[in-house]
Formats: C-alpha cells, sequence, structure tokens
C-alpha cells in the first residue's frame, strides 16, 4: 500500500468512525454537566439514607442552568430548600460530596445534644433503635444515624448561615465531615439535587448486589 492510499484510509477511518464517537462524548459530557447526572458514593458519612458502594442520581437542573463544562449560570428558577439531599464541591479540596440542606441563608442553628435547633425551635426526634433516630426537618422525616462512641460533633453554635450560603450536613451525623467542619457552603458550589439510587454493590460482601436498594427513591 503506497503511503498516499494510507493517508486517505486513515483519514477515512477518522471520519468514519472517530468522528461520530467524539460527537457522542460531546453530547453525553454536555448532558451529564448541565443535565443530569450520576456520582459514586465511596463513604458512609449518608447513612442510612445513602450506602457507600452507591451510584447516585443527580438532577443538574433543579436549581438552575449552567453552560456546559462551566460554572456560568444561564438561568436560574428554585434554590435549594431545608431537607434537600445535594452535590456539592468541597470547599477545603473541591472533591464531589453529597450532603443534607439543614440551613438556609439566614437561619440561625445550634446543635444541643446532637438535636439541632433552627430559629429557637428544637426538631422533633424519634428513637427508632440505639443508633438510628427519625429527624422531622423542614416539613420532611428521614432517619439519621449517631454513633454512641463518637458524640464530638454533637454541640456547637449558634450560628447565622450567611447570605447566598447554606449549611450541610451528613445524616451519618457523628461521621461526616460536613458544614460542622468547613462551614457554610455557597450556592454556586451545589451542583444538582440527588433523587434516586440508581445502582447498589455492597463492599463488605465482595460488591455483591443489594438488590432491595436499586432504583430507590430518596427523601
Amino acid at each position: 500500500m503506497s503511503p498516499d492510499s494510507l493517508k486517505i484510509r486513515l483519514r477515512r477511518t477518522a471520519r468514519e468512525w472517530l468522528l461520530p464517537f467524539a460527537v457522542m462524548a460531546l453530547i453525553l459530557g454536555s448532558v451529564r454537566s448541565s443535565v443530569a447526572d450520576w456520582n459514586d458514593v465511596p463513604s458512609g458519612s449518608m447513612r442510612p439514607t445513602i450506602f457507600e458502594g452507591e451510584r447516585i442520581a443527580v438532577n443538574r437542573l433543579a436549581y438552575d442552568l449552567k453552560l456546559p463544562f462551566t460554572g456560568l449560570r444561564l438561568a436560574r428558577w428554585a434554590t435549594p430548600e431545608r431537607g434537600d439531599i445535594v452535590i456539592l464541591h468541597s470547599p477545603v479540596d473541591g472533591k464531589r460530596l453529597v450532603k443534607r440542606v439543614v440551613g438556609l441563608p439566614g437561619d440561625q442553628l445550634a446543635m444541643q445534644g446532637g438535636r439541632l435547633v433552627i430559629n429557637g425551635q428544637p426538631l422533633v426526634y424519634t428513637a427508632l433503635s440505639a443508633d438510628c433516630w427519625q429527624e422531622q426537618l423542614g416539613g420532611r422525616v428521614h432517619r439519621i444515624r449517631r454513633d454512641e462512641g463518637r458524640p464530638h460533633l454533637r454541640d456547637g453554635g449558634p450560628l447565622r448561615v450567611p447570605a447566598g450560603h447554606y449549611f450541610v450536613m451528613g445524616d451519618n451525623r457523628d461521621n461526616s465531615a460536613d458544614s460542622r467542619v468547613f462551614g457554610c457552603v455557597a450556592q454556586d458550589a451545589i451542583m444538582g439535587e440527588v433523587k434516586a439510587v440508581v445502582g447498589s454493590l455492597d463492599p463488605q460482601r465482595h460488591w455483591l448486589p443489594r438488590w432491595e436498594r436499586w432504583f430507590k427513591r430518596l427523601s
């Protein structure tokens, strides 16, 4: 095969195979960065709501629309609500984190014995077991986990959440690095709302599926 024939064949291969793949990758990347995404959960900081080894669905359009591959906001139609589970960039190292919004801009928050007090009103808690409690937050009811051996994060505040910022916490209250550690989070750092578990594998059981948690809606 002559060099000219080889060049022609390479150009044809690139046109017929590489270009469609590049277009598909661009479309998929655009969708993931501005419409819908997924995120793998490496830790148990959101137990008992989300387990390590799970893949969660993220609605990138929950609050706003951003230009794909950038942080430039094109439109905003909502803001995070108390109780939302969100994906955010850590203010410390920029890593993706999944946490629950507990404090809104202007709120005054305090922790007393592991119980949240928002604007002077203690939340209602119901004990389900020794380490699992039910918390009523913003009209929503969800479960939290407490570790009796690690009570060091149970008291703090009061503090005022600045304008344009949110106070976020993990549902695994005694085993979560959250706003108690890195402070309030700017709204621009919140990437979207988590709505469901789309897949779940158990790292403690050789990554066997937790079938009962697949496609589970979160609250």
